[in-house]
């Protein structure tokens, strides 16, 4: 199994289930603007969206869409409790989060990444951006993980996407069970790991 990724982005979030449930793969960097894989391959043969993360699955197929892929680690490790069981009214308000995540909150990010993304489009998300992250702040108030107290591929996600406030100078003291729980996912092993191995830290 293999892991496009670049580094931070939103292929953290698989990356950091992967090691969290314990999976053996191989990470692959991806250099989007080229369009390249670290070994030199055209990557848009290999995810013709052009974005990560793309997961090569063990008979070669690609999986994308990060929330999708998040949940296939999963159910391949069932043991780890990343996911509760298929079917459950538990799962589907892991899939809620992870739409909300994906659309809601990873998609206003969009502008920041984009230099030629006009002033008024930025300040639109930004403030957009600030109401879901002060409805993310209610919602883990007195919870140590998204869902309760089990951590979870929503985890994952989320860290991934609060981290990006680093780079375009949002500050989260302003939502202090953020801030809180930005500090306990960056503690455990598997995120610190991961952010290590995408040189995020040494």
């Amino acid at each position: 199994m293999k892991l496009y990724f670049k580094p931070g982005a939103c292929s953290m979030a698989p990356h950091i289930a992967l090691r969290e449930a314990g999976i053996s793969f191989e990470p692959e960097k991806v250099d989007l603007a080229r369009h390249q894989t670290a070994a030199g391959e055209d990557y848009l043969r290999i995810n013709p969206k052009g974005y990560v993360p793309a997961l090569q699955l063990d008979d070669g197929s690609i999986l994308t869409e990060a929330g999708v892929v998040l949940q296939y680690i999963a159910d391949l490790a069932p043991a780890a409790g990343l996911a509760p069981r298929t079917g459950t009214l538990e799962r589907y308000r892991l899939m809620e989060w992870l739409n909300f995540l994906s659309t809601e909150v990873h998609k206003t990010f969009s502008p920041f990444f984009n230099p030629k993304a006009p002033p008024e489009i930025k300040e639109y998300n930004l403030r957009l951006l600030t109401r879901r992250l002060a409805y993310l702040d209610t919602q883990l108030d007195g919870r140590s993980y998204v869902t309760g107290d089990r951590f979870t591929v929503a985890d994952c996600y989320l860290f991934t996407l609060l981290n990006w406030c680093n780079l375009h100078q949002i500050e989260l003291a302003q939502w202090p069970a953020l801030k809180d729980y930005m500090g306990r996912i960056a503690a455990r092993p598997s995120v610190r790991e991961t952010m290590k191995a995408e040189g995020l830290i040494n």
